[in-house]
């Protein structure tokens, strides 16, 4: 265990040495915020990567690994066709648009008081991400701090985070999350080696008994992380952060196949366990029991410091995004202004998760689904934005309440159970378009004020 707190010990140091150092080029807002619109290729997939590669979804991937095999590839595969649609759809697009936030394009093409309301729905769905997030990473470690009460542990691992992003904003964001990249690019295959290779039970044949995912359950998750990705706050930031068009279209591109990679890696991992005898208490335990198992001294601490930054970089990276945009949309942004407000910032929102994850956050998967009902209600109103001229301001607004009353209605009168799901996301997102499309066509004469397309 020593060895391990040493190793773990050592990356932690490089990490925020890495990511603290140089933070004097992020002195205006639009450094802290944008990493001042120069981010090249490579630091913008790694950056990319990291933000979507994240505790709380490993374990929902890794679990699923375990009880269902090679079938729970699909898991994975909902990013892989989600991240490639954002690239086709909308990430040139984003960077034509160049904005501080992605919310600012709806106060630019529809009117302030749409852009109001589209930056409040993805405010909403931020805070109830980074909830989530911030519970998961307590959960992760709570076994290696028995005597911390979640609150104190949390209160703990977010400081650690603000104490990784608050000084540097974007700029370094981006810098912890390249060298956390390298390290995780090495990390995962080797994990999925060491479970391949090494019996640590009687060796078992699981394939009579795997618990394939329904089509009902992964089609949905597929439209949704489609139809919600292309307006991620955290994902539009960063390509705002890029050096050109080509960059961010790109970068997306690479990323949805390494993120592919690597959550299919921890899948297969978690299913090599079981294979060679592995059992655990449950199969959201999965990943973490096999990697104290089967790895070595030193790179088992590796790997637990290598989750821990797995998911500080995606909170930073929310957070942050939230900064922009609250600067952009509700107060004045100028770009030579100083980086106070937005550090200030940053911290209040850090400390508003910290509150949200240990008073409401309960079953982490099902937030994260949750959250995504303000986000989805927008999908029409962006891309009809960026590919029809004929978009009204009507339209969008058919189609934002269509969006929230079925997404919100759909999981009332389903209790929350994973019906709800099915019926927002299959029947909802259709009728978002349809509804929007029709208001657009019978109500014409509010036409938009800029265009993006």
């Amino acid at each position: 265990m020593s060895y391990d707190l040493l190793v773990a010990g050592l990356f932690l140091s490089l990490l925020f040495y890495y990511g603290l150092s140089k933070t004097k080029r992020a002195s205006s807002e639009e450094g802290y915020l944008l990493g001042s619109r120069r981010t090249s290729l490579f630091p913008l997939i790694a950056t990319l990567v990291m933000t979507e590669f994240n505790t709380a979804t490993l374990i929902s991937f890794s679990s699923m690994g375990y009880l269902s095999g090679v079938w729970a590839l699909w898991f994975p595969a909902i990013f892989l066709i989600g991240l490639l649609f954002y690239a086709v759809t909308v990430a040139r697009k984003w960077k034509k648009y160049n904005g501080i936030s992605v919310a600012g394009y709806f106060s630019e093409r529809y009117g302030k008081d749409i852009g109001r309301m589209a930056s409040g729905a993805l405010l909403v769905a931020m805070c109830g991400f980074s909830a989530a997030y911030v519970k998961s990473l307590a959960l992760l470690f709570s076994p290696f701090f028995p005597e911390l009460s979640l609150w104190g542990l949390s209160a703990l691992l977010v400081a650690l985070v603000l104490v990784m992003m608050v000084r540097g904003g974007l700029f370094s964001i981006i810098r912890t999350d390249l060298f956390s990249f390298v390290v995780v690019l090495c990390f995962f295959p080797i994990m999925a080696y060491f479970c391949y290779k090494t019996p640590v039970g009687v060796l078992s044949e699981p394939s009579m008994v795997l618990e394939r995912p329904s089509v009902s359950f992964v089609l949905p998750l597929i439209v949704l992380t489609m139809f919600t990705y292309i307006l991620a706050p955290w994902y539009g930031q960063k390509i705002f952060s890029a050096r050109s068009r080509q960059v961010a279209y790109l970068s997306v591109v690479y990323a949805a196949v390494i993120v592919f990679f690597l959550y299919g890696l921890a899948v297969m991992a978690t299913w090599f366990f079981r294979k060679n005898g592995g059992v655990v208490p449950s199969a959201e335990q999965g990943f973490f029991i096999a990697m104290q198992t089967v790895l070595p001294p030193g790179l088992r601490g590796l790997g637990y410091a290598i989750l821990f930054a797995a998911s500080a970089t995606t909170l930073s990276g929310v957070w942050s995004a939230m900064s922009a945009m609250v600067i952009g949309d509700f107060l004045h942004y100028q770009e030579k202004n100083s980086r106070r407000r937005s550090m200030v910032l940053s911290v209040a929102l850090a400390c508003f998760s910290y509150l949200l994850a240990n008073l409401l956050v309960d079953r982490i998967f099902d937030q994260l689904i949750l959250a995504n009902i303000p986000i989805a209600a927008l999908s029409f109103a962006l891309l009809a934005g960026f590919y029809w001229k004929g978009t009204s301001r009507v339209g969008v607004y058919c189609s934002m309440i269509v969006g929230w009353s079925i997404g919100i209605g759909s999981y009332l009168f389903f209790e929350g159970g994973g019906r709800y799901i099915w019926v927002w996301v299959m029947w909802g997102i259709p009728a978002i378009f349809l509804s929007g499309y029709v208001g657009s066509l019978l109500f014409p004469n509010q036409q938009v004020t800029q265009e993006f397309s």
